[in-house]
């Protein structure tokens, strides 16, 4: 397969990216289910970072246009073509996952969750939590940063409650929840979501269970509100 040569973006290396692949699918370059050139080589020909061409890679396997095997590569997905044509903000939405279900199911779930998290999490799942906190704290502007340490939130307390069932319902539903955590932190400040994911963690690490499981309704609701408002915009 024969990469494009093209001048970097001086925008959101992401969004450049995913714009050049938009471009190679367009031109034929690509072809979905096609394995990705190597790293190395991906970077040259995009003319950024490799570190900046592994964030925008791994924000595109949260999103589930790439497919990324240890020791085999990354591969575009058969249905990546219509994942590329839309922007970021809106691709939850393609998914049969609807906003509304989605954010139904996770009321109905995640409070009974951190409720059991409150009563059984470990050391360990408190570190997950805390860490998860800080890389928050951390992320800034990086918009890969800042979903990768939300969706580590809530996948340490789908871990920490030590319900089997419920972790593998979080690999099912993960990539909606990530798109999801996209649009959100568009609409609101940084501090806007640590506010609610501090006592939430903190509530926890006491083994406040109805504390714990009030404060997520709390931050679930809060969420629901601000997806509601972007699609009424």
């Amino acid at each position: 397969m024969q990469l494009p040569r093209q001048s970097p973006e001086k925008d959101d290396v992401t969004q450049g990216v995913i714009t050049r692949f938009q471009q190679m699918l367009r031109e034929g370059k690509l072809n979905l289910g096609d394995r990705l050139p190597p790293e190395r080589e991906l970077a040259a020909h995009f003319k950024v970072a490799r570190s900046s061409l592994r964030q925008a890679l791994k924000v595109l396997e949260i999103l589930g246009v790439i497919t990324q095997r240890v020791g085999d590569g990354s591969y575009l997905n058969s249905d990546v073509a219509a994942i590329l044509s839309v922007p970021l903000e809106f691709l939850f939405l393609l998914d049969d996952t609807t906003v509304e279900d989605l954010t139904e199911l996770r009321l109905l779930m995640e409070p009974g969750l951190a409720r059991l998290a409150a009563q059984r999490a470990t050391p360990d799942d408190i570190a997950m939590l805390k860490q998860s906190i800080l890389d928050f704290e951390n992320s800034s502007d990086n918009k890969l940063k800042l979903v990768s340490s939300d969706l580590l939130f809530h996948r340490a307390i789908f871990r920490a409650s030590k319900n089997r069932t419920a972790g593998s319902l979080f690999h099912n539903i993960h990539r909606a929840m990530a798109k999801m955590m996209l649009v959100t932190s568009q609409l609101v400040e940084l501090e806007h979501t640590l506010a609610f994911h501090k006592p939430i963690m903190e509530s926890i690490e006491r083994g406040d269970g109805d504390l714990a499981a009030r404060l997520m309704r709390e931050h679930l609701e809060d969420a629901k509100l601000l997806l509601m408002s972007k699609k009424s915009i």
